[in-house]
This record gives C-alpha cells, sequence and structure tokens, in this order.
C-alpha cells in the first residue's frame, strides 16, 4: 500500500565509490534499511548530465555561498568572493568530479525514502557525518581537505535532498520506462 509519505529518491555512488569498490556495501546499507531499489545502472557521466544534475537556482546558488561564507567565517577566515561565486566555483568542482569516472545511479522507493536515504548517507561533510552513516563509516575526506586541494569533496554519495530535488535528478539519470514497479516480501511486513 503506497501513502502519502512514499517517496522516490536518487542516489549516485560517486566515482571514489566506484573505484574504492564499495558498491556492494553501499547498496547493502539500503536494502539493510528496508528500502526497495526500483532502478540501476553504471553511467559514465558527460558533463552536461553532470550540469543538469547539479543545477541551482539563484536561491540555492545563494543558499550554497552563504554556507561556504559562514564556514570560512567560522575558522576565522576572510571571504573574498560573493555567495554567487563560491557557489559556482563549488559547481565547478562537483561536476568535474562527477565526470573522472563511472557512477552508479539507482532509485530507491519507499515510506519517507529521502529522509531515510539521507540519514543512511550522513552529512556531506564527512568530518561532520555521524558514526555509523557511508561517509563517517568509508572516507576521511573533509571540506577544508577538499578545499585545500581545490577540488569537490569525495564523500562517495549523492541523495536528493527534496521531493522537488529528486524528481528533477531521476529525470537527468532515468527515462520512466528503466523504473520498475515490483513489489518486496518485507513490505508487507513494513507497510
Amino acid at each position: 500500500m503506497k501513502t502519502s509519505s512514499h517517496e522516490r529518491t536518487l542516489v549516485l555512488i560517486k566515482p571514489d565509490g566506484v573505484q574504492r569498490g564499495l558498491i556492494g556495501d553501499i547498496v547493502g546499507r539500503f536494502e539493510r534499511k528496508g528500502l526497495k531499489i526500483v532502478a540501476m545502472k553504471m553511467v559514465q557521466a558527460t558533463k552536461e548530465m553532470a550540469a543538469k544534475h547539479y543545477y541551482w537556482s539563484e536561491e540555492e546558488k545563494l543558499a550554497s555561498g552563504n554556507r561556504t561564507i559562514n564556514a570560512y567565517e567560522s575558522k576565522g577566515l576572510k571571504p573574498n568572493k560573493s555567495a554567487i561565486a563560491y557557489a559556482e566555483d563549488t559547481q565547478r568542482k562537483l561536476i568535474k568530479f562527477m565526470t573522472i569516472g563511472p557512477v552508479v545511479a539507482f532509485v530507491i522507493e519507499g515510506a519517507h525514502a529521502i529522509e531515510h536515504v539521507r540519514k543512511v548517507v550522513g552529512s556531506g561533510n564527512p568530518l561532520q557525518a555521524d558514526m555509523g552513516t557511508i561517509r563517517a563509516d568509508f572516507t576521511i575526506d573533509s571540506y577544508i581537505i577538499a578545499d585545500e586541494s581545490d577540488r569537490a569533496a569525495r564523500n562517495l554519495v549523492h541523495a536528493s535532498s527534496s521531493v522537488n530535488e529528486a524528481e528533477r535528478e531521476i529525470k537527468v539519470w532515468f527515462k520512466e520506462n528503466e523504473i520498475t514497479d515490483y513489489d518486496l516480501a518485507i513490505e508487507r511486513i513494513l507497510y
């Protein structure tokens, strides 16, 4: 039975996760949680795909850039760019990183899927991720190290942050006919 809390979300195992051979470990975390994978494929992202994936509205750019400015200020550093410039720099790094090797893209479906997936994945900054999450357990990278190297953080996984973002991102990676509708035996217990 599908409820109003039933959602779809996109997860990407980024090139660092693929290269480190963590696909099975990462996928297993979601399956053990009781979430259902309804689409999956390995893809070599083009720059165009990555740019569509990391599309941000002006409002999203401002929010991202302001988070960067706040992080600099909390470290006692003086920001030297506008919020938009920081956000566009972040986008450039993310797009470059997403295209350096294959990614595994998959769609997860279930009750509160977006929130559950983001809890399993952990904070975007692995240094701040809670133990037991993918990012805390499998990487020691951080935004600090990434900034010093002028690159995106190697945080293994992308997970959509909202219903609207998930809907937009899923369309970048999958056609609707590539998403399967089926029932898992465990759904009778969970739902």
